[in-house]
């Protein structure tokens, strides 16, 4: 930027005029205008080599402005700019909204004429805006082929038989229906039949695309078929339209669905390394998995197709032909490898279905196909047999090893019950002798011990009992005992054999009532006898028979041989 000034001076009474001229200095970027980079749209159907919009950036210094695409934005192939001062962007190849809708791209403005080059770069977004430009299509849509939105009509098919009428079809793969191609304009479509009604046998639903059956078939065999060319035209444009074929084939009534014999078959693989085996049976047939039709005379319809559902339960191991064998690859089978499939039959012309299941064992190497259900179970048990009897026989020790140390815990006591009860036979407490106020049981356990007895009580000729250790002792002088609540009364049974003895101070009779006072232990006692059978604090007893003998029994502690006597009476005696 340049300007000029004019002054007057004064020197001496002259006059100078002097021109100072202010050069511009390059320090100021070029900007875009704002309202030329917002985002725009532009139609799919904008001609190639048209300007479809313009950019404009100024530059405070008042540099020359040139633009430049960057040719690294994703879609820079869309556009040119021709000449570059201009800001005008050309579009370089045809737009598709069916393939992309939105475009992204880079300008640079720049200096042209100046030094530094100081520029700038704003980050366009083109909208693309559909165009009716595409045709419609029946659904469901097959595309030519992959990336080409270009689709192949299907053909509808419906059954009907000769007794109906009224009726509105139904069509597989699915309903008769079609769209515009130009998704984003989703312009209205109009169905007619172009040929094949019959002369107004069949009506189409122009807004629905149902067609609908208004008088019967007389005679399928007369016309066992018609075929129909549906159109689907724009509203807004009857030369964009789309035609399809549609089937409809006339049957004989169906009376009766097809039925499988069975809802589950068994069958049998041997592993081998065959590419395809036949699956066999029971008796190593060839297992037939087939349905029958009792609308045919022999059962057998034409129109079922057997497949199996889904196809990822068998993945590619089995495969059913169209007879109803099944085929398995044996090379991938294990042995003892058990499946589940499901066989479904199909009628083409009715459209019905049914399913079976099919277990299929797999056996090894040499192993035979069972005759029957009961082969099949006895197979199986040799297969399983030695594990089975491990198995039985691990149980059956652990049980005889439980019983075993059962019977020896049992064994062991008895032998140490057998001390015991000799020692409660002293104490008093053996339940072979009881009281006379309690049921009365059998004494066949009480006994003597001899030993205990010298040969002084033959010469005696005091009627005392001796032991050699002073165990028994029989006194006659002794006096009854006066009647107090310590005493008390006990039967004392006799077997007749425990008590049969030369020494034996009662003599076998009827049992015996006898009073029994308990004395407390003497201090210092001296038995009759020897003298190195002297004991020392010895507890004695006092028996009082009927007859009026008494007899005195001194209990030695240091010895468990002494007469079998259970004392009872007063159950509130501490001393019973």
């Amino acid at each position: 930027m340049s300007s000029e000034c004019h002054l007057t001076v004064l020197c001496a009474q002259s006059q100078y005029r002097i021109l100072v001229e202010i050069l511009n200095e390059n320090d100021n970027r070029p900007n875009f205008l704002p309202e030329t980079i917002q985002p725009f749209s532009v139609s799919e159907l904008t001609a190639v080599n048209s300007v479809v919009f313009s950019v404009k950036a100024v530059d405070a210094d008042g540099d020359m402005i040139r633009y430049i695409i960057d040719q690294s934005s994703p879609d820079a192939s869309f556009f040119r700019i021709d000449l570059p001062n201009s800001g005008n962007v050309v579009l370089d190849k045809p737009l598709d909204y069916e393939t992309k809708t939105r475009l992204q791209l880079l300008i640079r403005a720049e200096e042209a004429n100046s030094v530094e080059k100081f520029n700038t770069t704003a980050n366009l977004t083109v909208n693309i805006e559909d165009g009716d430009d595409q045709y419609p299509h029946f659904l469901p849509c097959t595309p030519v082929s992959p990336g080409v939105p270009v689709c192949t009509n299907p053909t509808y098919t419906a059954n009907i038989t000769e007794t109906l009428q009224e009726l509105t079809l139904q069509f597989s793969p699915g309903p008769i229906r079609a769209e515009d191609g130009d998704r984003g304009l989703d312009t209205p479509l109009v169905y007619s039949i172009l040929s094949g009604d019959d002369q107004g046998r069949f009506d189409i639903n122009e807004h629905s695309g149902e067609i609908t059956l208004t008088r019967r078939v007389d005679d399928r065999h007369l016309m066992p078929s018609f075929t129909l060319r549906v159109m689907a035209a724009q509203q807004d444009d009857p030369l964009k339209y789309s035609v399809a074929v549609v089937l409809v084939r006339v049957l004989s009534q169906n009376l009766f669905p097809p039925l499988f014999n069975r809802t589950m078959y068994k069958g049998f693989i041997i592993q081998s390394s065959s590419p395809a085996s036949i699956i066999s049976t029971y008796g190593n047939q060839v297992l037939l998995v087939q349905v029958s039709d009792r609308d045919f005379s022999d059962g057998l319809n034409p129109n079922i197709r057997y497949s199996l559902h889904p196809p990822s339960v068998s993945d590619g191991l089995y495969h059913v032909t169209q007879g109803g064998v099944l085929i398995a690859r044996a090379e991938r089978l294990r042995a003892f490898d058990r499946h589940i499939l499901q066989v479904v039959a199909r009628d083409e012309e009715s459209g019905e279905e049914v399913s079976a299941s099919v277990d299929i064992e797999v056996l090894q190497r040499g192993q035979p196909v069972p005759r029957g259900a009961f082969a099949e179970e006895q197979l199986f048990g040799d297969v399983d047999g030695r594990l089975a009897g491990g198995i039985a026989a691990m149980f059956v020790l652990l049980f005889l090893s439980a019983l075993l140390f059962f019977l020896l815990r049992i064994i062991r006591r008895r032998r140490q019950r057998e001390p015991d009860e000799q020692r409660a036979v002293t104490l008093g407490k053996h339940p072979s002798v009881v009281s006379s106020g309690r049921p009365v049981f059998s004494m066949d356990e009480m006994s003597y011990d001899p030993r205990a007895f010298g040969q002084e009580f033959e010469s005696s000729g005091s009627g005392s009992l001796h032991g050699r250790q002073g165990v028994y002792t029989r006194r006659q002088s002794l006096q009854p005992p006066p009647s107090s609540s310590s005493s008390s009364s006990a039967i004392i049974l006799d077997p007749g054999s425990s008590f049969r003895s030369h020494m034996d101070p009662f003599p076998a009779s009827e049992p015996r009532r006898l009073s029994v006072v308990k004395e407390e232990p003497q201090t210092e006692g001296v038995l009759t006898g020897d003298q190195r059978d002297d004991i020392r604090a010895v507890t004695s007893q006092t028996l009082h028979g009927g007859d009026g003998n008494t007899t005195q029994i001194y209990e030695n502690p240091y010895r468990t041989m002494a007469p079998v006597i259970c004392l009872s009476g007063d159950e509130s005696s501490s001393d019973d």
